[in-house]
């Protein structure tokens, strides 16, 4: 640490918090350590008594803790993200617009196991809204090697670790199945259901066509929408392994290359999801009409925001894929999928 002259410490960095009296209005730090004086700053700490001032020398090869927030924020910011400023050298991130929040988990964990330095994010494959807040950087000590910055520069590979993807406006499709609904025997329930989860993310319903348990009405009923220009349907119903279930048989039917029949999340452990020309094709089981939150909520942001769902995806889903059906739900704020990478 230096003893200088308040007038000549602009652009120097405080070693200790400097406290502001004023009687009957404040008592507290105006300045925390680690502050960059600025010419503002000369007359304030002038009027608090602050001739003279303590501060670290700058060293070659360190970096100043806003230094090293601001390498940080441009390792992880992207298109679609507002930064805020820096205080006490921290920055945030947060949206700015409604959209599937994505992390490079890998490299981000890779920079985090540097040391001295961090970067907290919200979930990977999280739905975020406009305004909400998606991470935080900064490095642990006042000051750090600059090699340590670009280690972590390194690491990063030269593209941002974080990414806003917009939800794409497509055109779905609802194909419920099931005579008891076909015949009018009980009025249909899951549509309803489907059509307000997929409007909540842009779709536009095509329409609903009701079949019966024969596979094929099910599977003609899948090509009639793509026929329409669909780019999504979703197929209710009859997901289970009893005999009369007969849909994830008649999606197969229609040509659709399916990722995985079952998934490790409850609600929704007979879940299917596949692709017919690149195309998802998705079959609900029936906890997706009564269940507030299921793996259907999972996975439609990304599909609404063309990510592709693989396999493996879906298996990661496991940890944290058990929701507790909450009195209050809260999702997306909860543990629920929040284990998936």
């Amino acid at each position: 640490m230096k003893l200088i002259k308040t007038t000549e410490a602009v652009g120097h960095i405080l070693c200790q918090d400097m406290t502001q009296i004023i009687r009957g209005v404040t008592k507290d730090a105006r300045f925390r350590k680690g502050h960059v004086v600025t010419e503002q700053d000369i007359p304030v700490l002038l009027s608090m008594g602050k001739d003279f001032l303590y501060i670290w020398e700058k060293q070659e090869g360190m970096l100043h803790e806003d230094e090293g927030a601001r390498m940080l924020c441009d390792l992880c910011k992207n298109s679609w993200m507002k930064e805020s400023s820096i205080k006490e050298g921290k920055i945030e991130l947060s949206s700015e617009i409604d959209g599937l929040f994505c992390v490079d988990v890998q490299r981000l964990d890779a920079i985090n196991s540097l040391g001295e330095l961090m970067i907290a994010t919200r979930s990977n494959h999280q739905p975020v809204c406009k305004g909400d807040k998606l991470a935080g950087m900064r490095v642990i000590p006042l000051t750090i090697a600059q090699q340590k910055l670009q280690q972590a520069q390194e690491l990063a590979g030269g593209q941002p670790l974080l990414r806003v993807l917009p939800y794409q406006k497509k055109k779905c499709g609802i194909v419920t199945t099931g005579n008891e609904v076909f015949y009018g025997r009980i009025e249909d329930t899951f549509s309803p259901v489907v059509a307000e989860k997929l409007q909540a993310f842009g779709g536009e319903i095509l329409g609903i066509t009701l079949c019966g348990d024969q596979p094929e009405q099910i599977t003609a009923a899948i090509h009639a929408f793509f026929a329409q220009g669909a780019q999504l349907v979703v197929c209710t119903g009859g997901m289970s392994v009893d005999p009369d279930d007969r849909t994830p048989a008649a999606i197969r039917r229609s040509g659709a290359q399916v990722v995985s029949y079952g998934a490790p999340v409850l609600p929704g452990a007979m879940f299917l999801l596949s692709y017919l020309d690149g195309k998802p094709v998705v079959g609900l089981p029936g906890c997706a009409m009564y269940a507030k939150r299921t793996i259907f909520d999972l996975v439609l942001p990304r599909l609404m925001a063309d990510v592709p769902v693989t396999a493996a995806d879906l298996a990661r889903l496991g940890n944290g894929g058990l929701c507790l059906s909450c009195e209050s739900c809260h999702f997306p704020n909860c543990g629920f999928g929040k284990g998936c990478v």
